[in-house]
């Protein structure tokens, strides 16, 4: 079998780092081999029948068993819940792949992400004069650089907020507005932190008392929360509105 020419993100990749980019992954081969199996005509009812919209309960599900294994698994533990959302990604690619109107691949996901991402780091995959004049160095550049690399590759977002995913959990949601809302002006990043707090292990009791509070009063935090965060997110876009109208 002849060899396919390296896409133009690969020939970047082999041009900046001198990388071997072919490796054989039989193992995944094999994992891919299995869905189409248990998907295919004669195969399993069930896996046969799903849609990306029914395999999204078992995604967030798997996502949250990884969550527990990172934080306090074994080796074992986090072998088997990377493989468990693993299997989701390559469970909805193959979906895609026999679904009219979608047509893509687990190559196409592949492929998108590696665009991504070299997209996104400019600093390290760009020529030797480009990364010369980005002067990205350490961590903190890399952050401070990050929203700019997204807005030249998504030029159609016109607000802080656009991309953020509402369905996050509350305090997840939170920490992402507020960092938005800073970038707009509408938080002085210096005027927040009000509660005095050291470590994390004083916020969790801090937000476990909180929340004690506030079942013994039959509130509910996470519905609390996300009504304040819908009106952040109001004042952001007004903010933003008048930065568009002054100029």
């Amino acid at each position: 079998m002849s060899e396919q020419p390296d896409s133009p993100e690969l020939a970047q990749l082999r041009f900046v780092t001198d990388t071997p980019l072919r490796g054989e992954h039989p193992r995944f081969d094999e994992l891919v081999a299995v869905l189409a199996r248990l998907r295919a005509p004669g195969g399993c009812a069930w896996d046969a029948e799903q849609t990306h919209e029914s395999l999204v309960q078992y995604l967030v599900e798997e996502t949250y068993e990884l969550i527990d294994a990172i934080e306090s698994g074994s080796r074992e533990e986090l072998i088997e819940e990377l493989g468990d959302v693993l299997y989701q990604v390559v469970f909805h690619a193959d979906i895609a792949a026999h679904t009219p109107g979608e047509e893509f691949t687990l190559e196409d996901v592949a492929a998108h992400m590696t665009r991504k991402m070299v997209g996104r780091h400019p600093h390290v995959f760009g020529d030797e004069e480009a990364r010369a004049a980005l002067g990205i160095t350490s961590a903190d550049d890399v952050v401070a650089n990050w929203d700019e690399f997204k807005r030249l590759e998504k030029p159609h977002r016109t607000s802080v907020l656009d991309g953020i995913p509402q369905g996050m959990p509350a305090l997840a949601l939170a920490d992402k507005l507020l960092g938005r809302a800073q970038k707009v002006g509408v938080l002085d990043a210096d005027a927040v932190g009000g509660v005095p707090l050291e470590t994390e292990e004083e916020l969790g009791g801090l937000l476990l008392a909180i929340v004690s509070s506030a079942k013994a009063r039959g509130l509910d935090s996470e519905r609390a929360l996300r009504s304040t965060l819908r009106s952040l997110q109001g004042e952001i876009r007004e903010a933003e509105g008048s930065e568009i109208s002054e100029e």
